[in-house]
């Protein structure tokens, strides 16, 4: 563990430019329906942590503490029974139904007075839905982009420790989300840590049906919260190959099965939907062009060596690896050099789940 100046150190650079401002209603009840559609007809879709995460190493990379020493955690204590899938990315909308959706003036609109900037592009999509499920989330930075190194030809971790480490801030691109939350839960919200994770957190509280925030997500320390009945957050036969389906015979019919075995079934009205818009935005003319032209960018291997020169200037000792984009022991010690070691404390109404098969 770093000493506590370092942690506190590295708790400061987690803040958003500004703290998350909510909006009320933020999608027409057609514009939810046919986003559920596509969910319901397009599918399946897999856990998001079989998408993102080939390894430990990696989830971990994206938050930083919480275990005692000498514990190795593995994926499966973090699975949940939550997945994802994408209606736009690449700054292109997926499926031409939602195609008014993606290009949201309203949407770009709060993305520049968020920032207070001239330009904004609509630049990805995706939805997270679940049924009841626990969040074994202790916290998390979204994916950062920087320029020639995004979430797109990036692995996750690395670009969660390049925003952890504040040593490319030249290169971060100004994004804003949308994040839009459709639950019927009376209790379920989303904690944020608006002052950096070593300080106070925050809530947006329930009831959370067709209520948003804009916000910073890369560099705002975040999770969603449990919700649903605590008896069925974790479903039996739960697998990384599981994925989730409209019922082809009901409109408000999901299916979670795990290969051919039907493991779990709900309503729409059991469900958390999630749905989250990602602009990038420009402050003026000439910072557009030069995201746009590629004359800055950073390399993989430019990355990757100011991460090791910074590490060893602090007298830790780190290798060169052969691999370093899936070297397990090289991912590990870069996210123990920029560990502020979790956030200090949660809401006593939103406590986190502890890992799966570690104790409370």
């Amino acid at each position: 563990m770093l000493d506590k100046a370092r942690r506190q150190y590295l708790s400061d650079i987690l803040k958003p430019v500004a703290p998350p401002r909510e909006i009320a209603s933020p999608f027409t009840e057609e514009q939810k329906r046919l986003m559920l559609d596509v969910v319901h007809d397009r599918g399946p879709w897999k856990l998001i942590i079989a998408q993102h995460f080939p390894t430990p190493e990696s989830l971990l990379a994206t938050f930083a503490g919480g275990f005692p020493e000498g514990f190795t955690p593995t994926l499966d204590m973090f699975m949940t029974p939550t997945f994802r899938g994408y209606f736009g990315n690449y700054s292109t909308p997926l499926y031409p139904e939602l195609h008014e959706v993606f290009y949201n003036e309203a949407f770009l609109n709060h993305a520049k007075s968020y920032w207070g900037a001239a330009y904004a592009k609509p630049q990805m999509m995706l939805f997270n839905v679940n049924g009841p499920c626990a969040n074994t989330d202790p916290g998390h930075l979204d994916s950062p982009s920087f320029r020639g190194i995004r979430y797109e030809n990036s692995p996750t971790w690395l670009c969660s420790i390049m925003g952890r480490s504040g040593l490319f801030q030249d290169y971060l691109i100004k994004m804003a989300q949308v994040i839009t939350w459709f639950s019927h839960d009376p209790e379920s919200g989303f904690t944020y840590w608006p002052e950096g994770p070593l300080n106070k957190p925050a809530r947006v509280q329930s009831p959370i049906y067709n209520r948003a925030v804009v916000v910073q997500n890369e560099m705002l320390v975040h999770r969603g919260e449990a919700n649903g009945p605590r008896e069925r957050r974790r479903p039996t036969g739960l697998a990384f190959d599981s994925v989730f389906a409209g019922d082809p015979g009901d409109r408000d019919g999901w299916v979670v099965r795990t290969g051919d075995t039907e493991i779990e079934r709900y309503h729409t009205d059991d469900l958390r939907f999630l749905v989250h818009w990602s602009a990038e935005v420009f402050s003026d003319y000439d910072e557009l062009k030069k995201n746009m032209d590629g004359s800055d960018n950073l390399t993989h291997e430019q990355a990757i060596d100011t991460l090791i020169k910074d590490v060893r200037s602090r007298g830790i000792t780190i290798e060169t690896p052969s691999d370093p984009l899936g070297d397990p022991v090289f991912i590990r010690a870069l996210n123990a050099a920029y560990d502020f070691g979790g956030p200090a404390e949660y809401p006593d109404e939103a406590p986190v789940d502890p890992p799966f098969g570690l104790a409370a």
